[in-house]
């Protein structure tokens, strides 16, 4: 019976840079996961079924685990049935990646079951044709992805031009952060969010200039901080003012940074290592609600998410 773990996710840096012809949008973006997630078990069965611990999860065809499930029995040709248990920890709507984590994690838990007859490339074909944030999960370390999502590199494996042992350092500069994680009672729609900026225009980051920075941070020293970056913040912020101020004043009176992840509505602050949480914490629920979620969590490494 495998059980595999589906971290969430945050975009470090997440830049926009226009609308395609497909209708999707290209965007350059830092992605970590994270040490906190959903678990998913799998047992054979008959057919494809999912319960969930969470009654605000859809059950049927739409949910992105029995997506993944049949897309997976589709290019292997496998006959065999799953049932699949999803404790759901991460908040629906947020921007931390939970959909999209868990279709990967079914895939990984469905080649546990079969034997392991998909190979990792197989995988990431399958991954890629689930959504745009899919295959960064099949990675299990901070990794830049570019295109609509679909093409992904391991940070540590980045050229851009710089000292091939910058890429290195510049992931011992995230991984083991500690972040927090937070989000109101609301969410954003992705797509409300992406056609908000494709109506105004002027939000997008050109992606020469998404790129050069990206490369400044990589080739230099500057701590994850000077990383972080969302274009779609403009949009989200205009609408839902609430994000904004308590960014803002956690700046102002704690001088942690944050910024949202994704198309939000959830955000995330870096901690150092002696930052209290509870002063946080008491300003999040104050600003937004007893009913706000928060969460401490660290930058994952790949031994910490698969051992």
């Amino acid at each position: 019976m495998p059980t595999v773990f589906s971290p969430a996710k945050i975009n470090l840096f997440l830049a926009i840079t226009g609308k395609r012809a497909d209708g999707f949008h290209n965007l350059v973006s830092v992605v970590a996961p994270l040490d906190f997630g959903d678990e998913l078990t799998v047992e054979a069965g008959e057919g494809f079924k999912l319960v969930c611990d969470d009654p605000a999860v859809p059950l049927d065809g739409d949910n992105l685990i029995l997506k993944a499930a049949a897309a997976y029995a589709l290019a292997t040709g496998w006959s065999g049935g799953a049932h699949f248990k999803l404790t759901k920890r991460i908040p629906m709507g947020a921007g931390l990646g939970g959909g999209s984590s868990n279709a990967v994690a079914a895939l990984r838990a469905l080649n546990q079951l079969a034997g392991g007859i998909a190979s990792e490339s197989c995988l990431a074909e399958i991954a890629v044709a689930l959504g745009s944030d899919c295959a960064l999960f099949l990675k299990n370390a901070p990794v830049i992805m570019r295109g609509r999502g679909e093409k992904v590199e391991a940070l540590a494996a980045a050229g851009l031009g710089t000292d091939p042992a910058s890429a290195g350092r510049a992931v011992v500069r995230l991984c083991d952060r500690r972040v927090l994680l937070f989000k109101p009672s609301f969410s954003i729609s992705t797509a409300w969010a992406y056609g908000q900026m494709a109506g105004r225009g002027t939000d997008y980051l050109p992606e020469a200039t998404a790129e050069l920075r990206l490369k400044g941070w990589i080739g230099g020293t500057a701590t994850a901080e000077a990383l972080l970056f969302n274009n779609m913040e403009g949009v989200a912020f205009e609408k839902f003012v609430a994000l904004p101020l308590l960014l803002a004043k956690l700046y102002h009176e704690f001088g942690v940074v944050g910024r949202m992840s994704g198309s939000g509505s959830a955000c995330y602050a870096l901690l150092d290592e002696f930052q209290a949480t509870v002063p946080l914490e008491v300003m999040i629920r104050d600003k937004w609600g007893v009913g706000a979620f928060v969460q401490e969590a660290r930058i994952a490494q790949s031994s910490a998410l698969t051992g």
